[in-house]
C-alpha cells in the first residue's frame, strides 16, 4: 500500500501568522507504488503530455494506449522496485526533504512568513491542486521554481503549461513569477563542484568524469529548444570550476526512447566505449537532476554500471545528486531571494545571511 500524504506544503509558519507569499517547487513526479497498476496512469499522464511527445495526437494516442501502456508499465515497475525505499519513492522523499530544508532556510532569511510547497508535474500532488490550495490559504504572491536546472519545453515548459491551466481556473489568481532555469547560476555550479570534490575526497577520483544529462529528441533543439546549449554551458562551467579539460570531463545524454534521433553522444554507448578503450574507473554525475530518482539510481548506478563492466571496465561510480544538502538549499534560497526581489515578504531579515 502506498503511504498517504498531507500536501499542505512543508511545515512552515504557524497558522496564526498571515502567509501571503509562497514558493512552489515542482519536480517531475512519481507513481504511488512500484507496481504496474500504479505506474500505468502515471505513464499515461507523462507520455500523454504533448510537450513530451509532440506527434499528432490521434497517432500518438493509438501508439500509447495500443502498445506502450500494455508493455511498459510492468518493465518500469520492475525498475522502480529496484530503488524503492521503505519511505516510498526516492524522488518524492528527496523532494519533500529539499522543500522542508528550503522552508527552514527561507524562514530564517525572510523578513515575513513565506511558505514552501511541493508539487509534481505528473502524479500527485498536482500543480493546479497545490496552487488552488495556496490561494485558499491566502497566498497572493507565488514564485514557481521547477527543479530542472536546464530549460526544456519538455520539462519547464510543461510546468508553465500546468501553472497557466491552474491560473485560468482561479477567479483571483495570485501575482506570479517563474524561474525558467538556473543552469549557469554561480552558486549552483559551485554547489555541484563542491559535491563532486567532496565525493572524490572520500572515495578517490576516477580516471574520467562523465556528466550525463537527460536526453530529448534532436528535432526539438532544431526547432528552438535551448536545452542542449544550456547543458553544454553547465558542463563548461564545471570544467572551469574543477579545472578539468574536455578529455577529463565528458558529457552525454541518457533515457532516450523510440526510433527518433536524440541528443548525442548517448550515455550507454559512451560508457561502453570508455570501458572498451581501457578506462577502468569512471565517475558519473547527473547535473540535470536536482534530486535522485529512477534515472539516476537505476538507469545510471545500476544499468550503466553493468554496461561498463560488461565492456571491460571495473567500476562505474555514481556521484549522488545534490538532494537536500546544505549547498543546494543555500543556492536555491539565494536564487529564490533574487527572483522574488521587490516582494516585501522576501526582504532579507536583519542579520540573516545566505
Amino acid at each position: 500500500m502506498p503511504r498517504s500524504h498531507d500536501y499542505t506544503g512543508v511545515a512552515g509558519p504557524s497558522r496564526d501568522q498571515p502567509v501571503q507569499a509562497a514558493v512552489l517547487l515542482v519536480n517531475l513526479g512519481t507513481p504511488e507504488a512500484p507496481t504496474a497498476s500504479a505506474v500505468r496512469p502515471y505513464l499515461a499522464e507523462f507520455l500523454g503530455d504533448p510537450r513530451v511527445i509532440d506527434y499528432p495526437r490521434w497517432l500518438w494516442w493509438l501508439i500509447l494506449h495500443g502498445v506502450i501502456l500494455r508493455v511498459r508499465p510492468a518493465r518500469s515497475a520492475h525498475a522502480y522496485q529496484r530503488i524503492w525505499t521503505p519511505q516510498g519513492s526516492p524522488l518524492r522523499v528527496g523532494s519533500e526533504a529539499l522543500a522542508a530544508r528550503l522552508q527552514e532556510k527561507l524562514s530564517e532569511a525572510c523578513n515575513e512568513p513565506v511558505r514552501v510547497a511541493l508539487a509534481m508535474r505528473y502524479g500527485q500532488p498536482s500543480v493546479p491542486s497545490q496552487i488552488e490550495r495556496l490561494q485558499r490559504e491566502g497566498v497572493r504572491r507565488l514564485l514557481v521554481l521547477p527543479l530542472y536546472p536546464q530549460y526544456s519545453a519538455t520539462s519547464t515548459g510543461s510546468v508553465i503549461d500546468a501553472v497557466a491551466e491552474a491560473m485560468r481556473s482561479l477567479r483571483w489568481p495570485p501575482e506570479l513569477r517563474l524561474i525558467n532555469d538556473y543552469h549557469d547560476d554561480p552558486a549552483h555550479i559551485d554547489a555541484l563542484a563542491r559535491s563532486i570534490e567532496q565525493w572524490w575526497s572520500t572515495h578517490g577520483r576516477g580516471e574520467k568524469l562523465l556528466l550525463s544529462f537527460h536526453g530529448i529528441p534532436q528535432r526539438y533543439v532544431r526547432e528552438g529548444d535551448p536545452y542542449f546549449e544550456q547543458c553544454q554551458a553547465t558542463a563548461r562551467a564545471l570544467r572551469q570550476r574543477l579545472q578539468l579539460d574536455e578529455s577529463q570531463l565528458l558529457m552525454s545524454f541518457q533515457s532516450r526512447v523510440g526510433r527518433e534521433q536524440w541528443l548525442q553522444p548517448y550515455t550507454d554507448a559512451t560508457v561502453r566505449e570508455l570501458a572498451a578503450n581501457g578506462v577502468k574507473t569512471l565517475d558519473v554525475a547527473c547535473p540535470g537532476f536536482a534530486v535522485d530518482c529512477l534515472e539516476t539510481l537505476e538507469e545510471i548506478a545500476m544499468q550503466n554500471r553493468d554496461f561498463f563492466r560488461e565492456a571491460g571496465g571495473d567500476e562505474l561510480r555514481y556521484i549522488p545528486a545534490l538532494n537536500d544538502t546544505p549547498a543546494q538549499v543555500d543556492s536555491l534560497a539565494a536564487l529564490v531571494m533574487r527572483h522574488a526581489g521587490g516582494w516585501k515578504e522576501f526582504a532579507p531579515r536583519t542579520g540573516a545571511s545566505l
